[in-house]
């Protein structure tokens, strides 16, 4: 199966990225006046390896080749430079999607229209293509038109709305762009139907898909909540919203941006709290006497469970209060998931690729685990995100039979 990618930044290209995991050949489509999203994250020289030596800040990269991000969205593809808006370009690009199962993009809606790329242009070229779009609203009604990257969609589906601490405190949103993953995900997920769907009846579809929509059964509790009981959501911070709780929050520990997350639902956990914080004095005290109790004076709750982990570990309180009972987690923070937490360690959820040009480094796994037809996302190529137009010799030579003569001449026009 083969997919002509003119996705960008994470909610297209992070949705094309599993595909490629489960065995497509992918091939991505960049023009250097307008290329994906190569500088974030810059990557120094010599890779993982390089890293892992250091002992102080590495000499910063310019090279677009060596974007940390772009290789982490862009895992297992191949990469060409094309040029759609030249008329040779063009018609290479007709020339591929005669060759392709699926084509992909996530640019704002019509502008694939307006390069002669649209479903009903690309229908012309293979009847049973599947044209698959990802934007932030949608290519259809109010909204249509309407620009937006995930952060944009996460307010207008409500999402950044229920995050942060109760008003007058301002919404907090959910920081990173939680919804370009959640969009990639079910971007992969409709081109997948849809290779189902035509592998039963002969025939190809166009796939319009919405951040804003994935988004908005991100928060399904607070739409049934409302569509069932008219009852709005409000932002409760670090507490449990449904089922009572007291404590119930991140607490500060030692060091320093450490914290970790405890929940006491029952007398049970409470009592357990108290012994593995060696604060008796707790039980004895009025305010917190019943879980009733507790939910009525939260904010010096807090403050004393604050006042005893903030000279803890937090693991060591995290092990601690596990063993009697307790709910308890650290919040982890970048450094633990990729270097320290043996749970995730175990499950693989990094798989080291090496690129072209910057070298070796772990990125994120499909995170389901297949026995029998495992996904992997270093893909068919076995490696990392292409460098700018790497396979343009594979592509352009092999799959559509140029001379290196044509190719050449190509890239002096500044078609490719």
């Amino acid at each position: 199966m083969r997919i002509l990618d003119f996705s960008w930044f994470l909610a297209s290209a992070g949705g094309t990225r599993f595909l490629s995991a489960f065995g497509a050949q992918c091939i991505k489509v960049e023009w250097a006046a307008h290329p994906d999203t190569r500088m974030g994250a810059m990557a120094p020289v010599g890779g993982r390896a390089a890293r892992e030596k250091a002992r102080g800040p590495l000499p910063g990269v310019t090279d677009p080749d060596m974007g940390g991000q772009f290789n982490n969205k862009n895992a297992g593809k191949l990469g060409i430079s094309l040029n759609v808006r030249h008329p040779e370009g063009l018609a290479i690009a007709r020339r591929l999607v005669q060759l392709s199962d699926v084509v992909a993009e996530g640019f704002s809606p019509g502008v694939m229209q307006r390069w002669g790329l649209g479903y009903e242009q690309l229908r012309e070229l293979r009847p049973d293509v599947i044209y698959a779009q990802q934007s932030g609203m949608g290519a259809h009604g109010t909204y249509g038109r309407f620009r937006a990257i995930g952060p944009v969609a996460a307010a207008l589906a409500g999402t950044a709305e229920m995050s942060g601490l109760p008003d007058p405190a301002m919404p907090a949103g959910w920081g990173y762009s939680y919804l370009d993953w959640i969009g990639a995900y079910s971007f992969a997920s409709a081109i997948l139907a849809a290779l189902v769907h035509r592998q039963v009846t002969g025939r190809g579809q166009w796939i319009d898909a919405s951040q804003t929509e994935a988004g908005i059964f991100v928060g399904g509790t607070s739409v049934l909540d409302w569509s069932a009981n008219g009852r709005a959501w409000s932002r409760i911070g670090n507490r449990s919203p449904y089922k009572p709780a007291a404590p119930h929050g991140a607490y500060r520990c030692a060091g320093g941006d450490n914290w970790i997350a405890v929940a006491c639902f029952t007398e049970a956990e409470w009592q357990a709290l108290a012994r593995v914080a060696g604060r008796p004095e707790w039980l004895a005290d009025p305010r917190f006497a019943t879980l009733a109790d507790r939910l009525a004076h939260q904010d010096e709750l807090d403050d004393l469970v604050t006042a005893w982990t903030a000279g803890e570990d937090r693991y060591d309180v995290m092990h601690r209060l596990q063993r009697a009972g307790v709910a308890a987690g650290v919040c982890q923070d970048a450094g633990d998931r990729y270097d320290t937490d043996p749970q995730l360690a175990h499950l693989e959820w990094l798989t080291e690729v090496t690129g072209s040009k910057i070298g070796r480094w772990p990125v994120a796994e499909v995170p389901v685990k297949l026995d029998t037809t495992p996904a992997y996302i270093g893909g068919r190529p076995d490696r990392g995100a292409p460098a700018y137009g790497e396979d343009n010799e594979y592509v352009y030579g092999e799959l559509l039979g140029m001379s290196t003569k044509q190719i050449a001449a190509l890239a002096e026009d500044n078609v490719i």
